[in-house]
This record gives structure tokens, sequence and C-alpha cells, in this order.
């Protein structure tokens, strides 16, 4: 299936018509500012970023050498007390040996309109907070002071990084509207980046080229009986490649149901170090395409080179794989073996941390040491094994060719009937069922040739949940009845992970909460552990809030708290892909027993619903036998990820669905 595309990449940006200039001057916050209650174009908005300035500038700095300087201004009004949260700033920083970034804030005020004059509040060091997030990154945070509706925030950061060849991401969009935002970068002509950008709406760009000059100061120390030292100087004089963005009232990024992450979609600017150029050197290249990025990924000392150890499993896999013969033993038998004996530690990444060596030992790894250990392990068993880069949702879609782009790794078997592709990192993974953060579009396969390819990483098997349900109604409305509800695949692997270390009265009491306060006995589980087959649960339940009695009628809803009551579609236009996760199947099988003394007044017509390309379907139908009901719905969706160009006939499907669920039964006296 096809996605419109909603990103642009350039490799050199020449010339784009300018934007209008606008003049913003720090600490000049204005009564007019001050008093407006809503935002102009957003009634809704709870703040604003009244406009945000920032510039990365690659200097040279005579004790590191070239570094990377970003500045950072910001104004941000406060319509509504939700939106306190921006009075509360953080900005990350790399924190590791071979890169430790600064982050400094100045320039924190609070204005506030006080008996019609403004009210300043400075920001003191007790309101500045330094915090570790985790062994690679810290983040400083601010807390303003005295924020209240109607407040005005003003602050202002610097990062600077060691590394030449990092300049950060620049959002123009967040979840509040933007009046004004303007990003610039400042480099020098030995560097090349290439210019990703991404979104529905886009910045205006200008650029221009400035005379630049570097001093250099030599010292010499001299020799003989009496030394003296002299200092010379050395300039050089070279140009800078000067880009501005410009965005003028871009729109809040607005939730929308079924979004994989929103900021895939927002409008913002990235850069990725293409090639270096420096005078008497030869041109180094860096990222241009795809295979040049993997190519570079493989031969890191964390990455190739690990897929070549095997002597510290070699005895533990000749004992398992004795008796083993087919793809499909070893397979089962080696994830089996790395999930049982090396834990993850919850860190992401296709490089190694501990190595493959020391996390077999110590029994505990991040995702690359786990996933090239499994994949070397494949590949001893006599398997066609490879890693697959991925990119996590949380991590976004891998638009444009560069090393960032992935933060995690899987293992791939090539067969016949094509790849297998699996993860150690789960608990309760199996072959072709990956934990749902690695479900992003696609990743990246690398052989031992260098040579790569993309690997399609969303299911086209329809996961099952399986709803066989009896219940009796009495005259009162009270509902008796069983339930026995069968998942596969990914609906068994999220049934696993949700009761998984949860006590099981715990679990059964938030499983009544949400099904309208039934009262759940006799509940049992079947295939908890043995993660190859469909999970079952089965309960008996009562339920007094499940029909209305009315006039001496009885209505209710057949699916009774299977019933979906509200479209997740509302939006007219839906600007980002639907996406699901993966396909999937729910069929109900329900009997119905009605109350002597009754009959049915009103009972929904059947229905069958079919979407255009075979998106999925939808099949209702109800038939009555005597005193008894036979309910059988399907509701089937067989795209993992839908097309903006297909939302509105989905809409319009989840409209008819829902409106058919919530028909209602009605019962007479007779």
């Amino acid at each position: 299936m096809k996605i419109r595309p909603i990103v642009f990449l350039f490799f050199l940006i020449l010339s784009v018509t300018k934007g209008n200039a606008q003049n913003f001057e720090k600490g000049k916050v204005s009564i007019a500012e001050l008093e407006q209650k809503v935002h102009p174009k957003d009634s809704s908005a709870v703040a604003a970023i009244l406009y945000k300035k920032g510039n990365a500038r690659i200097e040279y700095d005579p004790s590191e050498g070239f570094v990377v300087l970003t500045d950072v201004e910001t104004r941000i009004k406060i319509y509504k007390k939700e939106g306190y949260d921006w009075a509360t700033q953080k900005v990350w920083y790399y924190n590791y040996n071979g890169l430790k970034e600064r982050v400094f804030f100045t320039d924190a005020v609070t204005y506030n309109l006080v008996n019609g004059k403004i009210e300043k509040t400075k920001l003191k060091s007790d309101g500045t907070f330094d915090e570790i997030v985790n062994k690679y990154r810290g983040q400083k945070k601010i807390t303003m002071p005295n924020v209240k509706e109607g407040s005005v925030i003003e602050f202002r950061y610097t990062i600077k990084c060691p590394s030449d060849r990092i300049i950060r991401d620049w959002d123009f969009q967040t979840s509040i509207p933007v009046n004004y935002s303007e990003f610039s970068t400042f480099i020098p002509e030995y560097y090349v980046f290439n210019l990703k950008q991404k979104g529905y709406v886009f910045p205006k760009i200008t650029t221009q080229k400035n005379s630049k000059t570097i001093t250099f100061t030599n010292k010499e120390r001299s020799e003989g009986r009496v030394s003296t030292t002299t200092f010379s100087t050395d300039k050089l004089d070279y140009l800078e490649n000067q880009t501005t963005f410009k965005a003028v009232d871009f729109p809040a990024m607005k939730e929308e149901a079924f979004v994989n992450n929103i900021n895939n979609y927002i409008s913002s600017i990235g850069h990725e170090l293409s090639m270096t150029k420096f005078p008497k050197s030869t041109t180094k290249e860096y990222s241009t395409d795809w295979n040049s990025v993997v190519k570079t990924i493989y031969e890191y000392d964390d990455f190739g080179p690990e897929l070549n150890k095997t002597g510290y499993f070699e005895d533990d896999l000749k004992a398992l794989l004795a008796g083993k013969n087919t793809p499909e033993e070893k397979i089962w038998a080696i994830l089996n073996h790395v999930k049982s004996n090396v834990k993850w530690n919850e860190y992401y990444g296709y490089s190694c941390d501990n190595g493959v060596k020391k996390a077999y030992k110590e029994k505990t790894g991040n995702v690359a040491d786990i996933n090239l250990m499994l994949t070397a392990m494949l590949r001893y068993s006599g398997l066609t094994a490879n890693p697959v880069l991925v990119s996590t949702r949380s991590n976004g879609i891998a638009f444009f060719p560069n090393r960032s782009a992935f933060n995690y790794v899987i293992a791939a078997v090539e067969t016949p009937n094509g790849n297998i592709l699996i993860d150690g990192t789960e608990k309760f993974s199996t072959p072709n069922i990956l934990p749902l953060r690695a479900l992003n579009w696609s990743g990246r396969l690398i052989r031992k040739d260098g040579t790569s390819q993309e690997i399609d990483l969303m299911p086209s098997k329809p996961s099952n949940d399986n709803v066989f349900m009896t219940y009796s109604i009495d005259a009162e409305g009270k509902v008796t009845g069983k339930t026995r509800r069968q998942c596969t695949d990914y609906n068994a692997m999220i049934t696993r992970s949700n009761i998984d270390g949860v006590k099981e009265e715990e679990y059964l009491e938030k499983l009544e909460n949400i099904n309208n306060k039934i009262e759940i006995s006799e509940y049992t589980r079947t295939n908890e552990k043995d993660i190859l087959l469909p999970t079952i649960e089965t309960y008996s339940f009562v339920g007094n809030n499940l029909c209305e009695v009315i006039g001496g009628k009885i209505y209710v809803s057949p699916m009774l708290f299977f019933t979906d009551e509200k479209n997740p579609f509302k939006q007219e236009v839906r600007e980002y892909p639907v996406d699901f996760g993966y396909p999937f199947l729910d069929k109900y099988n329900i009997t119905i027993q009605i109350p002597e003394g009754f009959a049915v007044e009103t009972l929904p017509a059947p229905a069958i619903l079919n979407m255009e390309d075979n998106l999925g379907s939808f099949k209702f139908n109800i038939a009555a036998n005597g005193n008894s009901l036979q309910l059988i719905i399907a509701h089937q969706i067989n795209e993992a990820i839908v097309s903006t160009e297909k939302y509105e006939m989905l809409k319009e499907y989840y409209k008819i669905m829902i409106a058919k669920e919530t028909e209602k039964i009605v019962l007479k006296r007779i």
C-alpha cells in the first residue's frame, strides 16, 4: 500500500523565496501580549509560542577545534491553567565519555500584568535543575516562577556540543500554535550537510554566504642557554553558508486516533553530515544513501565484528540443537535460549553496549547485545540470518538516509517463503510477532557482503480476537452469563503483557470496572505460558447495569460491554495515516436467553458492509429461535496502515458499524 508522501529531501538548498522579516526583541514584552485572553486563530489553545528563534553555528574554538553552538530564545503566552506545563522547560544533552555537551539557561523571566503595569519575576537558581535521563543523556530543566493565566514567559539557552557533526533538529510545530519560528544555520564551506525536511506545512528558506576569518596563534620556544618564547599568528579566510528558515502562524498539532507517532508529521528541519572537505585534506564522505549508511554501521566495532564472535556460546548451542533439524525447531530453540538467559536492560540502540560476549556472561544487555547475539547463533545453526536495522515508533519513521534514523536492531532468517523476523528482547514475542515498538513501517536488512534491502515490518496476517458469550436476562434486567475469549498473535502478546506480573485480584477488578461494573467469578486462564498457542480467558459474570427497563420494556445492546460506542474517527479531514499496528479480525458469537413472559418487539436488522480494495468488512447477523437469540458479528481490518486517501471511507465504515452495534434489542411483556 502506498502512503502519500509527506516529506521532501533536499541535498543542497540554493534559494527559496524570502519570508517577511519580523522583529522581536528579548525583554520587550508588550502590554498587548499580556492582555490577550485567547489565541486569535485558535481559541482552544491553552498556550502559544509567540516567537522562537534559534541559530546553530559551527565555530572554531582554539582549544577544541570546530564545535557547534546552538542559541535559542523563546517567548510563550499562557492562556489557561492547562497550559501551565509550558512553564517547565527541558533541554536534553549528550552526557557520556565520547560526547559531553553543556546546556546553559539565561534571561528567564515571567511577565504578568498587575494594575495595568508589567511585573517581571526572574528565575532564581533554585528553579534550575540538572537531571540524569539515562547513562547517555542528561537534561537541564527550569520551572518558571509566578506563572498565572495570562502570563508571558521568556527564556534563552545555549547548547555547546564538542562535535562538529551534530546540528539539532528544529521543530516549527508543537501541540500549541506557533506564531513565529526562525532557525538559522551557519556552516563553514568545509562541511556539506543533507537537509531533511518533513511535515505538511513548510517554512520559507533564504540563503547567503558570509566571509569569515579564523586567527591561529602559534607558540614557539627557542633552544639555547637563554630560552625565549615567540608568538605568531596565521589567518584562514573561508566562506560560511548561512541558511534561514522562517515559519509564520503554524497551527498546533492535533492528536488523532490511531496515530503512530505524531512527531513523524510535524514540520521540522534536520541535518545529517554528508561530507567534509578541509584544505589540504582528502574529501571524506559520510551518509549519502542507504547503502553507504548501512555499510558505515556494519563496519562499526560494536556492530559487524560482534556477529563474528561465537566461542562464548558454541558449547551451549551444540547441546541445545541436538536432534533439531528443521529451521522452525532451530529458530524456536535459539530464541527461547536467548530470552531465558539474557534479559533486556531497557536500552535501545543498534550498537552493542556490553558486547555480546559480556552480555551472555552477565545475562543482561541492550537491544543490540541481545539481537546481534541472536543473529550470530542463528547463523551458527546453519540458517541464513542477518540483522535488520529498525527505527522504533518513538524514534519516528526512517524517512532519510542517515545513521541516526535507526535506534534498534532485530534478526531476520531468510527462508523460501520469505523472511522470519525475530526479537529476543520481548518476553512474549514469537517468530514474526515483533514487539509493538518495532512495528514502524520498514527496516533495513544488512547482509555480510554489505548490501542491504528494505524489509517490510508491518504484519499482513490478521490477529484474531474471538469472543463466545452466552447470557440470560431476567424480568428486572439483570444479566447473568459466561464468556470465553481467545486471542492469537499480536492480540495474544498484548493479553500476556497485560496480565504479566499483575495479581489476579487486581486484574479482575480492572476488568470489572471497564466492563460496566460487572461482577466476575469462575475466572480461568489457559496457555498463559505457552506463547505459541492462543490465550484463552473464561469467566462467569453478573451485571445490573447492562440493560434499561423503561415502561415495562427491556432495552439491551446485544454485545453488552463489548459494544463499540464511539467512532474514533471524528475529524472532517485526516492529515495523518491511520495506524492500527496490525491487521485484525474481531469475531463475536453470542447467545441470548430472553426472560419468560417476554417476547422480542424490535430486533436489529442484519447488515453486511465491505470497504473497497479489501480494506475491511463488517458482518452483523441476528436471528430469533423461540426464547433464544443468536448473534454473529465479524469486524475485520486487513491493512495495518491506512492511507489518508482512504480515511473518508474508513470513517463512514466505523460510523455505520457503531450505529449497528449500538442498536437495541427491545423486549416486551406478553
